[in-house]
């Protein structure tokens, strides 16, 4: 592991602790609330794990929060510019998904993330990550897949997608280029 790579991993198991704590629950009990297992918790919040893009939606959902917000307090600061060079920026090792927070890290309603799916790459997210938010994604480029429970949507570049009520939601490239893509998050 890169000490850039090492150092989040120590500041966001800090973060994920620190958050579990102000709610004074146990480690069991977020893991009742996240369907993450208490080990893996555990590891992540040591800083020894890297925590997936499934694993960290299922534990910001278990908090009522944004997978931008827990990760932009990370590296929280209090400004209303956030320049690209200091945007925080975050590597799925698993699955190679790259999430930049495009907005400033204020805790603002409105959160805009950039996303760089690769190409054969698949991420799933549960509906309780959907339940305190309103999202809209724009294809910028490439071909995305959204299925929305029962219902699926083919998007092309200049495409946008709103998002109905929460359902476990899955985002998947199946073509060979990478694809990337806006979010926009209006939090409740």
């Amino acid at each position: 592991m890169s000490h850039i790579r090492e150092t989040f991993a120590i500041r966001l198991g800090q973060r994920l602790q620190h958050q579990r704590q102000a709610r004074s629950w146990a480690l069991s009990e977020l893991a009742d609330r996240s369907g993450v297992s208490t080990a893996m918790i555990s590891k992540i919040e040591r800083g020894e794990a890297n925590a997936t893009a499934i694993v960290l939606g299922k534990l910001s959902a278990a908090f009522g929060q944004t997978l931008s917000t827990l990760l932009a307090g990370v590296d929280k600061k209090a400004d209303r510019h956030s320049k690209r060079a200091e945007q925080s920026v975050w590597k799925d090792s698993q699955t190679g998904y790259v999430r930049r927070a495009l907005s400033p890290p204020n805790d603002g309603p409105l959160q805009l993330t950039e996303i760089l799916l690769p190409a054969g790459a698949r991420v799933n997210y549960p509906a309780a990550a959907y339940s305190f938010i309103h999202q809209q994604v724009w294809l910028i480029k490439g071909k995305l897949v959204v299925e929305m429970g029962e219902e699926q949507y083919r998007l092309q570049a200049g495409d946008c997608l709103e998002f109905g009520p929460p359902a476990d939601t899955s985002f998947a490239n199946e073509s060979d280029e990478n694809c990337r893509y806006l979010v926009a998050i209006l939090v409740r």
